[in-house]
């Protein structure tokens, strides 16, 4: 049953998964402040709902996951207004981005700017083969301002992060998954049931685990690879103090499917 906060974002929850889509069609899923304060209440919501495990974050219609921020909401900004707005859309990203259950970014079509940088805060993103990616900023004589330098170029790489910003290009699906920037490119018809059938699979796991290892890569990547060895030692430790990690080697022991509690 859809739950009500904006008509910018619908917000389903389908137990144990949750959908969340970007719902401005007629602007291509254009994101402007109204979009973030409401995704950023929407993760709120999911934080607190035990009874979510995964969370499926797609645009409505056939064109466009989200093609960039908002044009002309950004066209009259100041210097000071721009870095009012980019505040706004780094505190609902950041929510997305550190929420403790799997996040899975369904791409349905132009993936761009603003776009790429909020599907790049999601833990896997799943492509159609429609789909084109790009962070197009410096042809409109800005930059990325919603972690594009950053989360873009830790996970293609310094120099290809380089390339795609500072020429602007649009890319499409297949040469995303060769950059590991997608997880896997589907045809459009398919894309989100194979969402689906991934965020079941996912949601089928311990959830104190999944956070703790969700937790244990985004920290560890910060840290010189000794602290992140050790970090990584800490989570490890803290699975034991879970009635999960009893019953998955207990399951394990009597050859069956485990029965979590996520406890």
């Amino acid at each position: 049953m859809e739950k009500s906060f904006s008509e910018t974002v619908r917000y389903r929850p389908e137990y144990p998964l949750a959908w969340v889509e970007l719902n401005r069609p007629q602007a291509l899923n254009a994101l402007n402040k109204e979009v973030f304060v409401t995704l950023g209440r929407i993760m709120d919501e999911i934080a607190a709902d035990d009874q979510v495990k995964a969370v499926i974050l797609t645009g409505s219609g056939e064109k466009a996951f989200a093609a960039g921020a908002d044009v002309e909401e950004m066209k009259s900004l100041s210097a000071l207004e721009a870095g009012q707005f980019a505040l706004v859309a780094h505190e609902a990203q950041e929510k997305l981005s550190n929420l403790p259950k799997a996040t899975i970014a369904a791409l349905n079509g132009f993936t761009l700017g603003g776009g790429c940088e909020l599907a790049l805060c999601c833990d896997i993103r799943i492509a159609s083969e429609k789909a084109r990616l790009g962070q197009p900023e410096i042809n409109l004589g800005i930059i990325p301002g919603g972690g594009g330098t950053q989360r873009l170029a830790r996970l293609v790489g310094i120099a290809k992060a380089k390339e795609l910003i500072f020429t602007g290009r649009i890319m499409a699906a297949p040469e995303a998954l060769a950059l590991g920037l997608v997880n896997m490119v589907v045809k459009p018809e398919e894309l989100r049931e194979a969402a689906k059938k991934l965020a079941l699979e996912i949601a089928g796991k311990s959830a104190p685990a999944l956070a703790l290892a969700k937790r244990s890569i985004a920290e560890g990547a910060e840290l010189p690879l000794s602290g992140a060895l050790h970090y990584e030692i800490e989570c490890f430790a803290q699975c034991f103090a879970t009635e999960d990690h009893r019953e998955g080697i207990t399951a394990f022991l009597e050859k069956r499917a485990p029965v979590y509690r996520h406890g």
